[in-house]
């Protein structure tokens, strides 16, 4: 597990405040804190120093609330409450409902800003309906979305203008603003509730489904049938967002214990095991969001608001967003530290291809809009930094401290031994480097004396690896540590099954009723997204008889 240690720099408490709800602005300046009786504004430099509060007279709690993520709108912030969306101006130290939205007939569920016109607000509501408002005409929504099932979550694409996700129990549903009349997309995504949605920061097509079916899901809508990857956990999962650095994920668990009110770092290319746990709440945690990176810093802070009445601020700095690393591109600021090191000739590289990268730039801008945007940005990244692709730099860069690893590294022969050892078994593997890796050429993997496992579980290991390694390749990208990181992995659980196999002398070689998945997927429950068109079939209802009363 993770190092259960808390790193928070500020804890502030308002212990009269009863907010349920948090949002921190585009310019981390401020937070809000969302009452019943009074929304509160605190500053985030200064959290001690007292706050604001803005007075409001309802019945209702805050159900969700937003800034405005556009730095030309800062001081706006939207707040839902029951079947309506008050938007507040917060200027020169006081606030003011500027204008409401009202349209919706059931309570708002959720809402969430734009991100590329700020004028634009969705918002979704159990009456079935998401509705996208122009905040320049409040009169009634600009475009409706009818979704025959009640929405939980609305998120906008933060690199598409014009598409959205929402979720309805299981199920998500992908919208184009531009074509209202139905769903572009359908992910029967889970089996119980979605309680958080995420899109990807850097790639268009990729989002994150948290679930009260204990897991979380990673997913490519253009591929709706099948997940892309899985974190499965002992819990559900209240929400999972993308941290803005790096491949990291951050999610906070429905607690089944009072103790266990923490925070996770994921790295998302390793979800065996969280990098670092945020411990401190004594409560649940209702919000987290993410404060914009001070000018010359390259430390984040996390803003965290919990049922405990307690707003804290973590660091993160750059040696915590390490953790979150893929590959030696994501260490590249310690790389960079080091340039001065290399011979003369390799700066020159450097330049040249920096150069470069500002030539080919609108080139690149093209080819967006026909390539997927993942593999296009570790291209893009590695332009940008010019960095010489060897296997010096690889071997140097690598993390040797993976568990039950001992990695003996030849650069000169283009080649390393891995020795692994779990449990009863162990593993001696050759490593060979081609000439023209990373670029489209894979490594080669050799079982070498003394390798205890058996001929299937080598036959199993070495696709694995194949698979890893040419997934990284045609990125040209280094493969060795996701490789070994796999190796350790799936060598642990072949293990694992057998040890549980062997401990149940009982258990028939050849069962005939196979063990359940642990997320069973059903495949048969609704037609085909395609079938837009056909209505869902009635899975519950009520009427009234003739004598008046509703059965």
């Amino acid at each position: 597990m993770a190092a259960r240690w808390s790193s928070e720099n500020v804890v502030v408490e308002f212990r009269d405040s009863q907010a349920t709800a948090m949002s921190v602005d585009c310019l981390g300046q401020h937070a809000v804190l969302s009452g019943r009786r009074f929304l509160y504004i605190v500053s985030l430099d200064a959290p001690f120093e007292g706050h604001r509060k803005i007075s409001r007279q309802s019945k209702w709690d805050i159900g969700a609330v937003q800034w405005n993520p556009h730095d030309s709108f800062a001081h706006y912030f939207a707040a839902s409450s029951n079947q309506r969306v008050d938007l507040y101006k917060w200027k020169d130290g006081s606030g003011e409902v500027s204008t409401t939205l009202q349209g919706h007939t059931r309570v708002i569920s959720d809402l969430d800003w734009a991100v590329f016109e700020p004028d634009l607000l969705v918002t979704s509501s159990v009456d079935t309906y998401i509705y996208i408002w122009d905040i320049k005409d409040t009169r009634k929504p600009t475009v409706a979305l009818s979704a025959v099932a009640g929405a939980s979550q609305v998120k906008w694409n933060k690199k598409n203008a014009n598409c959205l996700a929402t979720s309805h129990d299981g199920d998500v549903r992908i919208w184009d603003k531009r074509k209202p009349s139905t769903a572009v997309e359908y992910l029967a995504a889970h089996l119980s509730k979605i309680h958080g949605l995420d899109w990807h920061p850097d790639s268009e097509h990729i989002l994150a489904t948290s679930s009260q079916d204990n897991s979380v899901k990673f997913w490519d809508y253009r591929q709706p049938r099948k997940y892309l990857n899985i974190l499965p956990c002992q819990v559900p999962v209240w929400k999972a967002r993308y941290t803005p650095f790096s491949n990291g994920l951050v999610t906070v668990m429905v607690p089944q214990l009072r103790r266990e009110n923490s925070l996770l770092l994921w790295n998302v290319f390793d979800l065996n095991t969280p990098v670092h746990t945020f411990v401190g709440h004594d409560d649940v945690v209702l919000e987290f969001q993410w404060r914009k990176q001070k000018e010359g810093s390259k430390d984040y802070q996390l803003v965290t608001w919990s049922r405990d009445q307690t707003l804290r601020m973590w660091r993160v700095d750059s040696q915590m967003q390490r953790l979150c690393a893929n590959d030696i591109l994501d260490g590249v600021d310690e790389f960079i530290e080091s340039i001065a090191l290399l011979p003369e000739p390799e700066k020159t590289l450097h330049t040249q291809d920096t150069d470069h990268q500002h030539n080919s730039s609108h080139g690149e801008e093209e080819v967006l809009k026909e390539d997927p945007p993942s593999s296009l940005l570790e291209e893009k990244k590695s332009e940008q930094l010019g960095l010489p692709q060897t296997l010096q730099q690889e071997f140097s860069l690598i993390n040797v401290q993976i568990r039950n690893v001992n990695v003996e590294m030849d650069a000169a022969d283009r080649s390393c031994t891995v020795s692994v050892h779990c449990s009863n078994h162990r593993v001696k593997m050759l490593v060979k480097f081609p000439a023209q890796y990373p670029n489209h050429a894979a490594p080669s993997f050799q079982f070498i004396n003394p390798t205890t496992i058996t001929s299937t579980m080598k036959a199993k290991l070495l696709k694995i690896l194949k698979d890893t390694s040419l997934q990284k390749v045609k990125r040209n990208q280094s493969c060795l540590e996701p490789c070994l990181r796999q190796l350790v992995s799936c060598l642990e659980s072949f293990v694992n099954q057998e040890d549980s196999a062997s401990s149940n002398p009982f258990a028939l070689p050849n069962s005939v009723t196979p063990p359940l998945p642990t997320f069973a997927r059903v495949t048969t429950a609704y037609g085909s997204y395609q079938d837009a068109n056909i209505p869902f079939p009635r899975t519950s209802g009520a009427r009234f008889c003739g004598a008046g009363i509703l059965r």
